[in-house]
């Protein structure tokens, strides 16, 4: 059993948010246009380039999303995903990637709990987390 993160592109931006999210974590993509959902099953406002549903599975993660045709385009608000690096050098190329064209709400840097710990909406307005695992000798130890 695992939960699993489930974002809404109310912007219509869903297509390409996961394509972003390949080039940065790698994985398998699959997305899904309406086009290729049956005519009477498709989401009200919705066109050929909607998406009905993408999935992104990288690791032993699953991230999954789709176009909102009822959304009014606004942030996401009141979660954030959270991505742990094995190692600073990892975090910082993940932070720094996913930051590119979005806000950095807190940079990444040491804190007394991790070696690397920073927060950046995306250029897609996702709210996310970016730490490192807990080795032996880092912070906190």
């Amino acid at each position: 059993m695992s939960i699993d993160a489930y974002i809404f592109y109310s912007d219509g931006k869903c297509a390409e948010a996961f394509k972003r999210y390949q080039e940065i974590f790698g994985g398998e993509l699959t997305i899904m246009p309406m086009k290729d959902v049956p005519e009477d099953q498709r989401m009200p406002g919705s066109t050929d380039d909607t998406v009905m549903h993408a999935a992104l599975t990288f690791d032993d993660t699953l991230l999954m999303g789709s176009d909102d045709t009822t959304g009014d385009g606004g942030p996401r608000l009141g979660i954030a995903l959270s991505y742990t690096a094995a190692d600073l050098a990892t975090a910082d190329t993940v932070f720094a990637a996913l930051a590119d064209g979005g806000e950095i709400q807190m940079p990444l840097g040491p804190t007394f709990w991790s070696e690397g710990f920073g927060m950046c909406l995306d250029r897609y307005g996702v709210p996310w987390i970016v730490d490192t695992a807990q080795s032996s000798d880092g912070p906190g130890d």
